[in-house]
Formats: C-alpha cells, sequence, structure tokens
C-alpha cells in the first residue's frame, strides 16, 4: 500500500431538518390546535483515530464527506429522525487542519479517540412551537439550519519511540530490518527510502519500542531540498533520536564525517528546535569494513570536540549485527526513563 501522510478533503455536515406545519384535523374536534413537530438535528462529522490505518491513502479517492440530513417533522407533534454521524477513520497521528486558516482541529494520537470536527445543523421548529394564548393558529415554523462545511488539511505524523536520522545510504534501512521484522527496500544508491518505515523491536515479554526510518537528509532539507523536508515532521513525535553515521567513505577524513554530522544538526534545528532538545544517540555503523581502529578514535575524538559531546559514541554493524545488543537495550532504557519524565 502507498504511503501518503498529508490530504485535502471536505467535510460537510447534515443541515437541520425543517419544522412541520400541521393542525388537528379529527372528526368531532372543533377548531382542532398546531400540532407540527420540529425536524431532526443534522448528523456532525466526527473524525476517530485507530491504529488498524497507518496510511491517508484512502483520502486521495473521495475527496468529499457529507453526513445525513436531520429529516422533516410531522403531524401529530412527531418529531423528525436526526440525522446519522459520518465517522470518519483516521490513522493514529493524524492531525485535522483548517485549510485555509492553518488552525489544528484536532490531534489525534490515542486509539479510539473522536473529536467533532463539523457540528450538524440545528433542527427547525414545528408551528406547535409558535402557540400561544394571542396565536392560537401559528403558521410560523422555521426550516433547519444548515450543517458547518470545512476545507480540511490531514496530516498524518508516525508515531514511533525513537527515529532514525541520517545521511542517505548511512544504513537505517539495514539497521531497522536487522532489529525488527520490518522489511524496507535496501540497495546501495542514495533515497531508496522514500516513505517512513515503522518496525517494532521486541527484547523481551512487554519490552518493545518502535523504531521509524525516514528518507536519508541532505543539507538544505529544511528548505525543501532532498526529500527530507516533507518527512522531518515524522520526527516530532519521536521520543529519542539516533543519528546514524556512515564510516565507510574512504575518500573522506574525521573532520568531513564530523561536517557532516554538524550538517545534519543544523537543519534539525532550522526544522524545529524542539528538536534538538530531544534525547539523541550518535552511531557511527558499518565498522566492520574498517581495519584501523585509531580512524574510529580519530572520529569519536572529533565529535567529542566539535560538538561538545559527552554520552556514548555507539560503534556497530548493522549487517554483521556487531553492537545492536547494547544499543537496542540502551534505546529501551532512554525510552522508558522518557516515559517517567513525560508522565
Amino acid at each position: 500500500m502507498k504511503f501518503i501522510d498529508e490530504a485535502y478533503i471536505r467535510v460537510d455536515a447534515g443541515k437541520g431538518g425543517p419544522g412541520c406545519l400541521s393542525f388537528r384535523r379529527e372528526k368531532y374536534v372543533a377548531k382542532g390546535g398546531p400540532n407540527g413537530g420540529d425536524g431532526g438535528d443534522g448528523g456532525s462529522v466526527i473524525f476517530h483515530a485507530t491504529k488498524s490505518l497507518n496510511t491517508l491513502v484512502d483520502f486521495r479517492f473521495v475527496r468529499i464527506y457529507k453526513a445525513e440530513n436531520g429529516h422533516s417533522g410531522q403531524g401529530k407533534e412527531k418529531t423528525g429522525r436526526a440525522g446519522n454521524d459520518l465517522i470518519i477513520n483516521v490513522p493514529c497521528g493524524t492531525r485535522v487542519l483548517d485549510a485555509k486558516t492553518k488552525e489544528v482541529l484536532a490531534d489525534l494520537i490515542d486509539d479510539g479517540q473522536k473529536q467533532v470536527i463539523a457540528q450538524g445543523g440545528f433542527h427547525g421548529l414545528g408551528n406547535t412551537r409558535f402557540k400561544s394564548s394571542v396565536n392560537r393558529a401559528p403558521r410560523e415554523t422555521t426550516p433547519g439550519s444548515l450543517g458547518e462545511s470545512i476545507e480540511i488539511k490531514l496530516e498524518l505524523n508516525v508515531l514511533a519511540d525513537v527515529g532514525l536520522l541520517g545521511l542517505p545510504n548511512a544504513g537505517k534501512s539495514t539497521l531497522i530490518s536487522s532489529l525488527s521484522s520490518a522489511r524496507p527496500k535496501i540497495a546501495d544508491y542514495p533515497f531508496t527510502t522514500l516513505y517512513p518505515n515503522l518496525g517494532v523491536v521486541r527484547l523481551g515479554i512487554e519490552q518493545s519500542y518502535v523504531m521509524a526510518d525516514i528518507p536519508g537528509l541532505i543539507e538544505g532539507a529544511a528548505d525543501g531540498a532532498g526529500l527530507g523536508h516533507r518527512f522531518l515532521k515524522h520526527l516530532q513525535r519521536t521520543r529519542v533520536l539516533l543519528h546514524l553515521i556512515d564510516i565507510t567513505t574512504s575518500e573522506l577524513q574525521p573532520s568531513d564525517i564530523v561536517r557532516d554530522v554538524k550538517a545534519i544538526l543544523s537543519e534539525l534545528a532550522k526544522y524545529d528546535e524542539v528538536l534538538m532538545d530531544k534525547p539523541r544517540f550518535l552511531v557511527l555503523n558499518k565498522i566492520d569494513t574498517v581495519e584501523d581502529l585509531s580512524y574510529l578514535d580519530e572520529i569519536e575524538f572529533q565529535l567529542r570536540s566539535e560538538l561538545n559531546w559527552t554520552g556514548p559514541i555507539y560503534r556497530i554493524s548493522a549487517v554483521s549485527r556487531i553492537g545492536l545488543d547494547k544499543l537496542s537495550y540502551d534505546l529501551l532504557q532512554a525510552v522508558t526513563e522518557f516515559d517517567r519524565i513525560e508522565y
């Protein structure tokens, strides 16, 4: 299924049913009074988050969604039936925005969460409502009011505990496939990942976390270069960032690798400063291709010096599974600590 993370639709709530103009017409009842009933309320448009969906692709085929109108009132003071609400299912992590004003109408994160987005119209009043001591045969009714109609933008931000970031071909897809059952496309050319991939990393009974692989970032991503600008938003809901660094490019010096790391961090800060405050792991990948360990030592030294980095720097090989156990359990601990701090 194609991954779609943005869609534009229109939602129309149902209009209220009109009130009824009616008088009693019964044998042996002289001058029967008014008995027109009220109409029914229009149906509302309600968005419902469900974990059974993971893309907005369905909204590419249907663009207009309408709730049912309320039914007309009837004689004998019978109220018209209310229109049925329209329930629209969306993936967890979907934000609903007014397409014109960009106002956030709902942020649907939890499974089963619901939000009324377009309110149905109010029912019309039947002529019974206008009966009084001075107006015994009213011929007044009111039509139902129109339901709300809104142009909507849907934005899906994937929900993950750990977000992978790095340059194209840093090995993010290989890492997520080694740690989970996710099977993203893997190839030896840039931008093989064209949309986010999610994988569940299981370390034991009730010990797991969700990892997200997004397309590789390049310098200028926050301004629209490459694929990064479109998918940087998927890092905003992650709890921990894992910065994967490819150390196999033989013609690069350690200073060049540090420069590339700084470029990625600059893009994060430019897109959203909040991303810089998230817990972050630095991981040197593809160490099985390096024979001279002093090269790795020099990279670490310069990373710590240039970035003022005091945390651990992991050395792994996603292909050979070197160092993955330590990394996996430390990520689990970081995700758990995040929960403790936030909640």
